[in-house]
């Protein structure tokens, strides 16, 4: 874990390096971000990197969204990814279940063309189940807008466990 202190005093590579995989397989929001700092708290960091990724281009709020693994898939995800759907059971799913995700992921990923997107610390694999049932049926412009906060959330929940929100920010 990291003070704000310690976060503030990074070179931008170490800083990219440490706070890069709070979104996913995407370091460019950590690099732009990097140029707020110095950060007073963890919450002023958090909401800058949030900040950076609504400001991006649609093509690379795409491609953050496509950089996400299906939930309840079997291909190779991020460490962060895999302690997250493990926690969630996603890891334990039976092959009946398997195949419901499967369909479900599919189904989204045709219709809006990103994988399923949710923040699912502290969910259990019904929730996501009826999250993904509800959302499969969203607009392509209301989904677009969800899956990008479920992004921030996904970050949030990272950065709370990487960085202490201390409020004594201190200059680079």
């Amino acid at each position: 874990m990291y003070t704000v202190e310690e976060i503030n005093q990074m070179t931008r590579t170490a800083f990219v390096e440490a706070l890069g995989p709070a979104f996913e397989e995407s370091p460019w929001v950590a690099e732009r971000a990097y140029e707020s700092s110095p950060f007073a708290d963890r919450d002023q960091l958090v909401t800058e990197m949030i900040a950076v990724m609504h400001k991006a281009s649609q093509e690379e709020k795409l491609a953050l969204l496509n950089a996400h693994p299906d939930l309840g898939g079997k291909l190779a995800m991020t460490r962060a990814s895999q302690s997250e759907q493990r926690g969630a059971g996603l890891d334990h799913l039976s092959e009946n279940e398997y195949e419901v995700f499967s369909g479900l992921n599919r189904q989204y990923v045709a219709s809006f063309g990103f994988p399923f997107i949710m923040a699912v610390k502290g969910r259990t694999k019904e929730e996501i189940l009826t999250a993904m049932q509800e959302r499969v049926n969203h607009g392509h412009e209301e989904e677009f807008q969800q899956a990008l906060a479920e992004v921030g959330a996904i970050a949030s929940f990272r950065l709370s466990e990487w960085v202490e929100n201390n409020r004594e920010g201190v200059s680079r």
